[in-house]
């Protein structure tokens, strides 16, 4: 397989976030504005979008940078040993400024202020509970998906976060780098920057704890072997 440069990588990094981004919350904006008032379809017309950019990155840029898009996804990484510390963090840095890129274009877009802060309430322990459960789920679907069928990993991912937006209270950010950018817009997407660390910190717990037990799972044993 090809082995990209280091700085190529996190140019992939930044562009795939940032392109996840201008989805989430440009459709976020469309969906409303289009949905009048009804909020089912709304969060539909930004859910199917979202599921549907998932795949076009992780196929599209997967090979060069491995399509983390996520510090959740890049703790996964570095608990498992295939990210060095320094690298993970660098990944870490170009994934939160490729997600407030992405929100910034999507805002141009839309001629909304580019500069927001978000006044949508997203708080208390069912929110935060989701999105623990959110963000295990999907760091399962990808550490599971690689081991068994790796060429299906866009479509998983992409199909467990369009069905995350709907069983999940917090509608599934499941994504630090996400988080932070959309406390960013004051739109249908947005979440209250005093909401924000509440979410990211269960979704690293909710990663650390997929990545143990996925690492449990999968790991043959003797006894499997025979």
């Amino acid at each position: 397989m090809m082995r990209f440069s280091f700085s190529r990588r996190l140019v992939a990094e930044c562009l795939g976030t940032a392109l996840l981004l201008a989805t989430v919350v440009g459709s976020g904006i469309m969906a409303e504005r289009l949905a009048g008032g009804n909020v089912a379809l709304a969060l539909l017309g930004n859910t199917i979008p979202t599921g549907a950019i998932l795949f076009v990155l992780i196929t599209m840029l997967g090979p060069v940078s491995g399509a983390h898009f996520n510090p959740a996804v890049t703790l996964a990484f570095w608990m498992r040993r295939e990210i060095k510390l320094n690298e993970a963090l660098a990944y870490v840095g170009v994934q939160i400024i490729g997600a407030i890129m992405g929100t910034l274009v999507a805002h141009a877009m839309f001629e909304e202020i580019l500069l927001q802060i978000s006044a949508n309430i997203r708080n208390g322990p069912a929110q935060w509970l989701s999105e623990g459960v959110a963000t295990f789920g999907l760091v399962a679907t990808i550490l599971g998906t690689l081991r068994w069928r790796p060429e299906a990993v866009p479509t998983a991912v992409g199909l467990y976060i369009t069905a995350a937006y709907w069983f999940t209270a917090s509608t599934s950010f499941a994504n630090p780098a996400v988080t932070i950018a959309r406390s960013l817009t004051d739109t249908f997407s947005g979440i209250a920057p005093e909401n924000a660390p509440g979410f990211i910190l269960m979704q690293f717990v909710g990663a650390a704890i997929a990545t143990g037990l996925m690492a449990w799972l999968l790991k043959p044993s003797s006894s499997d072997t025979q």
